[in-house]
């Protein structure tokens, strides 16, 4: 049993971007957020999949460069190889969680050019 408050944890950039609650031995469970006019850069997993769950506000996911908007409720489920960029149009924050299995101990992640807009 393993339980945490994302209280807890920092973000990666100071006040934005990922955080992870839990990292493993089977899933990576995380929060994401991106203020108004941020990205997350444009990137794809080898052999996991990732799977957003949105909370709170709206953002631009761009899927295999194919622009998808979300909102809160809404689920995106990225397979293996499937390029994800977010960037966030809107004037408010937003906010996911994150789940990526199966977890993967070496970098998983392949960064790739930003869709064009």
């Amino acid at each position: 049993m393993k339980k945490v408050n994302e209280n807890d944890f920092e973000y990666r950039f100071k006040d934005h971007g990922p955080k992870y609650l839990t990292r493993g031995p089977n899933v990576d469970i995380g929060i994401v957020v991106l203020k108004p006019g941020q990205d997350f850069q444009n990137h794809y997993h080898t052999t996991c999949e990732e799977i957003f769950y949105i909370l709170e506000g709206s953002i631009d996911f761009y899927i295999n460069n194919e622009r998808v908007k979300v909102k809160p409720g809404d689920m995106i489920q990225c397979a293996p190889r499937d390029t994800h960029y977010l960037i966030n149009t809107s004037d408010s924050n937003f906010k996911a969680l994150f789940v990526k299995s199966p977890y993967i101990s070496e970098r998983d992640v392949v960064t790739v050019d930003n869709p064009i807009i």
